[in-house]
């Protein structure tokens, strides 16, 4: 049993929980920490001593001579005049919840919303919440948990099969994952459109790549899969994701500009992902390209050339006129056999979503690399809350697949929503486990949700907002894509005034949309958008209510 399911079963929250294991001297890590028997019964016993004959009063109901038990339920409770006795078991859906207490369900959400919680006609919403609104309504709201049932749930078997090692007969030689990593300007994607024969960064808005990419290169006989990162400092969080699905990391470093702040983050993040490095130092064709130099400094970050009796594969390179590169290629696949990269091609496959979003007229689509096994069109995947059944495969070169094996990047179709960008996909027996999984994880984050709301509630923001105090403005952020999101989250939460915080109530992907501008201006928020429209109906509404949006293309803007 885990720490959040014992929370639920004993009507407390899962950090109130944890607190009392930390008084036990117990581990606690997460509320997705598993408990033995011994800890789930010292739990149980100290739980039911702490509910007494003090315990489970409420402070705004007045005296009565005993508590309300809530493990022995009886109807001849004593309870205020008036009020109504309701027991209900299982999930607490919005739409039972009105029944139980006489609401139209759009009242109930109304109500909802003005405590800050925000719930859908369906959505389950936190004991502690639903009995806060029906005292409201002069009832006294009793919680009798289901019996668990005695089978494993999908997930677990899903999480025993990824605990299953491959045999060494069954490893083949696969590609390296290669990501270029570095200071912005110092031609990560004019390298790498050297490499490709293309011109990508011509394309992309202000000549910074916006969102990773991901391309196959042939050389020789031999494959190399590259993830292009963009190299803006904004992009931290979309670069530290590729170097976690890296084999090798190649820092893009300009022989006139040396290394810079961005350089040495790149190298952090290429250190705690455990990835091996390389350097490539471009633009060797300018006049005031000096290559020692550069190399000195890597030294002095721990980072000894090759050539200087250390580990680190130093390439000379021009994206300009093509010097070098072929010499970077040969390093890249030398280092890949001493790295030894092997994978199992005959398993299911699994992997990661390196980036993700709503294509008009196709619905949700996901780049996937796959790093284990084989993604064949029709096989059920789950990539987090998000599941599907694969209805297309397209490669790099926009040429439809129907299979690809490890270490290949691929636009997969057929997902039932947009995934979480660095997220973890599998392969599984078929769609009905897939959606059950998804629909575990979903109600797992709306439960977390619903905690996080119900701690800092909207009154409470208003009381603390005084004349001398900041200003807090609130957002509703929208992007195309997901990294994009990311990318935009991470700059406004770095921002730092002394008149004004900034709090983001909502982010996703795609246009802005009606209930975009309805919970802005339910929380006098203002919308920003990156890279998206608004739709015509919520273009309207804002005029209406006042709302202010804000569009950009370019992260500069902001």
């Amino acid at each position: 049993m885990r720490i959040h399911e014992l929370a639920k079963e004993l009507g407390v929250s899962s950090r109130g929980l944890m607190e009392r294991m930390k008084q036990l001297g117990m581990e606690a890590g997460s509320h997705m920490h598993s408990l033995s028997e011994e800890e789930v019964r010292r739990l149980r016993e100290m739980m039911a001593d702490a509910a007494g004959p003090s315990g489970g009063k409420d402070e705004t109901e007045p005296p009565s001579p005993a508590a309300p038990s809530t493990a022995q339920p009886s109807a001849e409770e004593k309870t205020a005049p008036g009020t109504r006795h309701v027991v209900m078991h299982g999930p607490i859906v919005v739409r039972e919840l009105a029944e139980r207490l006489g609401l139209k369900p759009n009242q109930l959400i109304a109500e909802l919303m003005k405590m800050n919680v925000f719930a859908a006609i369906n959505q389950r919403l936190d004991i502690k919440v639903a009995q806060q609104v029906a005292r409201r309504h002069g009832v006294f709201l009793e919680y009798e948990k289901k019996a668990p049932e005695p089978r494993p749930r999908p997930a677990r078997r899903v999480a025993e099969e990824e605990g299953e090692q491959d045999r060494p007969e069954d490893l083949e030689p696969r590609p390296p994952v290669v990501t270029f990593l570095g200071h912005v300007d110092h031609g990560k994607t004019s390298l790498l459109d050297r490499i490709r024969n293309t011109r990508v960064a011509s394309r992309e808005a202000g000549g910074i790549t916006q969102h990773i990419g991901a391309y196959t290169v042939e050389v020789g006989d031999r494959k190399i899969t590259f993830l292009d990162t963009p190299g803006h400092a904004a992009f931290t969080a979309m670069r530290a994701r590729g170097a976690n699905v890296t084999d090798i990391a190649v820092l893009v470093i300009a022989a006139d500009d040396g290394v810079m702040p961005q350089t040495e983050e790149a190298i952090q993040h290429a250190r705690a992902a455990g990835v091996t490095m390389m350097a490539a130092i471009n633009k060797i064709d300018l006049k005031n390209a000096d290559a020692d130099r550069v190399k000195k400094q890597l030294q002095t970050l721990g980072l000894t050339p090759e050539d200087w009796g250390g580990e680190l594969i130093c390439c000379p390179v021009s994206a300009a006129t093509g010097e070098g590169i072929d010499h970077l290629l040969e390093m890249i696949l030398l280092q890949a056999e001493i790295m030894e990269l092997k994978a199992n091609p005959r398993r299911r496959a699994e992997g990661y979503v390196l980036e993700a979003k709503l294509e008009p007229g196709m619905g949700p689509v996901a780049t996937l690399l796959v790093k284990r096994g084989t993604l064949k069109v029709g096989d059920a995947l789950v990539c987090g809350e998000a599941w599907g059944k694969v209805k297309a495969l397209t490669d790099d070169r926009g040429v439809k697949v129907r299979r690809v094996g490890p270490s290949t990047p691929v636009l997969c179709l057929g997902l039932t929503a947009v995934p979480q960008a660095g997220a973890f996909f599998k392969v599984v027996p078929d769609d009905r486990i897939a959606r059950e999984i998804a629909g575990e994880r979903q109600a797992e984050k709306r439960q977390a949700q619903l905690e996080v709301r119900r701690r800092v509630t909207l009154d409470e923001l208003l009381r603390q907002t005084a004349p001398s105090q900041k200003q807090r403005l609130l957002l509703v952020v929208k992007a195309d894509v997901r990294g994009t999101l990311e990318a935009v989250e991470k700059v406004l939460g770095d921002l730092k005034s002394e008149k004004v915080d900034l709090e983001i109530i909502l982010s996703g992907v795609g246009n802005v949309t009606e209930n975009d501008v309805q919970l802005a201006a339910a929380s006098r928020a203002a919308v920003v958008g990156f890279h998206v429209g608004v739709q015509g109906k919520a273009s309207k509404l804002a005029r209406q209510e006042g709302v202010e949006i804000r569009l950009y293309d370019v992260i500069y803007e902001l």
